[in-house]
């Protein structure tokens, strides 16, 4: 039986201009799906790729659900475009066949800290409210100036943080080295993505960074949909996955095989709305490898604090997430 299907575009600002090693962002653009279930009940779904992660464009994912005429049948997911993977998964969500039952009642969150010297002004608040895991985006000025902001940073945080350097693929390979270096002696959980994906030699690159330094390296826009997850599994890596459920495309399928495998997996968030971070946060609950701290303590994130996920806090609750009303935002777009 078929059931009804609806979307709705939206774009919405950011409170502050987030700024990584491709640039200032200033506005978060994505669809809502929902789901009328022929058998009944009603499900949602967000679609919102990142702009620097593959080639997904919201503009494709709209064209996509106009062509269903609001009717959607029970191989919805198989009819999918390959090059939509926020859109499938957005469409598994709906259907609920985003996530296994939770196995956490918490979670450890990360949070995250501006770019640049801003980091030591907003550090102390985090500090306050708790936080002992922190994320820090660098590659976005100096090499040489960022590294003497960590050490400053170091010298404010208490003793037992760690900090996750996120370079957004920002560095070549000799910056990196010097990063993870530098990063030897400090209280580094690991470094995400250091040099970028899919650039010349980036593969190799990378697996060599992993191999020479004792800090970690972490995997990001590198694992930007479910093939490229398979081929670093089957690439053997061992450093981490940081896993952006709301972009792939079956979540559930390469979880799986990240479980199967032992992975070292980090949940992050894809700064989408409260839609896509209920979708990807019963994911996280429901991952039954090593518990890393979730990577996100974003919030607030929009302007109108309404699209937010929960409050960012030193800990999140299942509960919580299952609090989150789908409905009320996908109203709000109206």
């Amino acid at each position: 039986m078929e059931s009804s299907i609806a979307y709705r575009r939206y774009s919405l600002p950011f409170r502050a201009i987030v700024l990584t090693a491709h640039g200032p962002w200033a506005m978060r653009e994505g669809l809502y799906v929902r789901i009328d279930k022929a058998g009944g009940g009603v499900g949602f779904g967000e679609a919102s790729p990142v702009p620097h992660f593959g080639k997904e464009s919201v503009g494709a994912g709209e064209a996509f659900l106009a062509s269903l005429g609001g009717r959607v049948a029970p191989d919805i997911l198989s009819r999918v475009p390959g090059g939509l993977s926020s859109l499938r998964g957005a469409l598994a969500c709906a259907l609920g066949d985003d996530a296994g039952p939770p196995r956490h009642d918490s979670m450890a969150v990360a949070a995250l800290l501006p770019a640049g010297r801003a980091a030591l002004r907003g550090a102390p608040e985090k500090v306050q409210a708790g936080f002992r895991i922190f994320k820090w985006k660098v590659a976005v000025g100096d090499a040489c100036d960022e590294m003497a902001i960590l050490d400053d940073l170091m010298g404010i945080l208490p003793a037992g943080s760690r900090v996750r350097l996120d370079a957004n693929g920002g560095w070549d390979t000799r910056t990196a080295g010097r990063w993870l270096d530098h990063a030897s002696g400090l209280p580094v959980e690991f470094v995400e993505q250091p040099v970028a994906a899919g650039s010349r030699g980036g593969d190799d690159a990378l697996m060599g960074l992993a191999a020479d330094y004792p800090v970690p390296v972490a995997l990001d826009e590198s694992v930007a949909c479910d093939a490229d997850a398979a081929r670093w599994l089957d690439a053997g890596w061992k450093g981490y996955f940081v896993i952006k459920a709301a972009l792939l495309g079956d979540a559930a399928g390469t979880l799986g095989r990240l479980a199967q495998a032992g992975a070292r997996v980090v949940f992050s968030s894809a700064l989408e709305t409260g839609i896509g971070a209920r979708c990807a946060l019963r994911a996280a609950f429901a991952w039954p490898g090593e518990r890393a701290a979730l990577g996100f303590g974003v919030w607030p994130l929009f302007a109108n604090s309404r699209f937010d996920g929960p409050a960012a806090a030193p800990f999140l609750r299942h509960e919580d997430v299952e609090r989150m009303n789908s409905e009320a935002l996908w109203n709000a777009v109206s």
